[in-house]
């Protein structure tokens, strides 16, 4: 008993110096340590060029046109109730508007979950089961084809369904030769401390959705996108400087899901985790505009905090992964003391930087609020979500898109970081 209870203390200890100290060691590559990427051959991959459902609420098929067959795995999830299939990496070139419901779909989404591979998830309006699912090779005038037959059944039947990796019907064998990828320059989340460092602090930029998950969408334009150019811009901003390394948690259109993107902080013992998104307000509920930024919080600050929480969380859903929660490693009341500093640090962080953006960017009427944000939920990080405007505004959307406004509230951002770690450096040196 003893013995557990000194590697508690231990533990929190470790963690209170790591959540006081402003960098440490790490293995990460910043952009311009990492090794040059060959260009991908788009033509490798598979064209997708149509897609359709037919049928009805008992039965309902969906046809994907392509330029070549295709292995595939389909399965199903519940809570909430989804069909994913797992393809090769597919080029979608699809018709705008694809992805509307039918039948025992209510919609469906597509795109890539990570380098050689795509996904496409059906939202359902209810239990259903794969009752058939082929490829069909390009015949007569007709292009090959990914077929995938639903029909409708209750939940205790849904239940029984076999998983995907029980039905050999269900999971043809993955190519073993996928189509020509850039190189892979590891993954973020798997990435350790302890790899030579030059001491500067460790600053984690996570540019939220990707992939799959294109987040809120107006005019054409997506939020995955939107903020993936705005994230990239203050990297580049910070590493001109040269005072941090600076590590992305995607630097592409690929989606990551949230415990992983906390975990490339965490994992690198960061002095800092920023997530940028944009937000969008449903129509029914009017207008709003400017920046806000959250904070983690067990109680929402307001119920548009909790209303952008719960969309938020939702990513890993979006991206067709299985919703169930990853143990916490938080259980012990040192810990949870760590949690508090940390989350003192991220509110002195938060302050900082609205008071540097407001004198550059549009603010929302209440800029800072906080809300159970899972991507905020590293205890020993200082972390802050950046909403940088609402996508449904159309004054936003217009400074979301143009490349002088995000300089600016790229700068301020920056300035923003350079003075919080400067005072955490001073404020480490001062201590020791």
């Amino acid at each position: 008993m003893a013995s557990r209870t000194n590697q508690r203390v231990l533990l929190g200890f470790a963690l209170l110096c790591a959540a006081a100290l402003p960098y440490a060691h790490y293995s990460g590559l910043s952009a311009a340590e990492s090794p040059a990427q060959a260009p991908v051959a788009a033509a490798n991959f598979p064209v997708a060029t149509a897609a359709r459902l037919a049928g009805d609420g008992k039965q309902t098929r969906f046809i994907l046109d392509l330029d070549q067959t295709i292995s595939f795995r389909a399965t199903t999830l519940a809570d909430p109730y989804r069909v994913v299939v797992d393809v090769p990496q597919v080029n979608f070139q699809l018709a705008p508007g694809t992805g509307a419901g039918r039948g025992l779909v209510k919609a469906f989404r597509y795109g890539l979950v990570m380098p050689g591979g795509s996904r496409i998830v059906f939202d359902l309006t209810g239990p259903a089961k794969i009752t058939n699912s082929y490829v069909l090779d390009a015949a007569n005038g007709q292009p090959a084809r990914l077929v995938l037959e639903l029909e409708e059944v209750d939940r205790a039947a849904f239940v029984q369904t076999p998983a995907a990796e029980n039905r050999p019907e269900l999971r043809p064998t993955m190519s073993a030769t996928p189509p020509a990828t850039a190189p892979a320059t590891g993954d973020p989340a798997q990435q350790k401390p302890g790899a030579p460092s030059d001491g500067r602090p460790v600053v984690v930029i996570d540019p939220g959705h990707g992939g799959i998950d294109n987040g809120t969408q107006s005019s054409g334009e997506s939020e995955k996108n939107l903020v993936l150019a705005f994230g990239l811009a203050l990297r580049d901003r910070l590493e001109k400087a040269g005072k941090y390394r600076v590590v992305m948690t995607r630097e592409d259109d690929t989606f990551i899901p949230l415990n992983d993107r906390s975990k490339v902080a965490r994992n690198l013992n960061a002095a800092l985790f920023v997530s940028i998104h944009a937000d969008a307000l449903p129509k029914a509920e009017g207008d709003a505009q400017g920046a806000t930024i959250y904070t983690l919080s067990d109680k929402a600050s307001d119920a548009e905090a909790q209303r952008l929480a719960d969309a938020e969380n939702r990513a890993d859903a979006i991206a067709g992964f299985n919703l169930a929660e990853e143990p916490t490693d938080v259980a012990d009341i040192l810990i949870d003391l760590t949690q508090r500093e940390t989350r003192t640090f991220s509110n002195r962080f938060a302050h900082l930087l609205m008071s540097e953006m407001k004198t550059t960017v549009r603010m929302h009427k209440h800029p800072l609020k906080s809300a159970g944000f899972r991507v905020l939920k590293a205890p020993d990080v200082p972390s802050v979500l950046v909403e940088i405007g609402y996508v449904s505004n159309k004054g936003d959307l217009e400074h979301l898109v143009s490349e002088g406004w995000r300089s600016k509230a790229v700068g301020s951002m920056a300035q923003a970081i350079d003075t919080f770690l400067a005072k955490r450096i001073a404020t480490a040196g001062a201590s020791n």
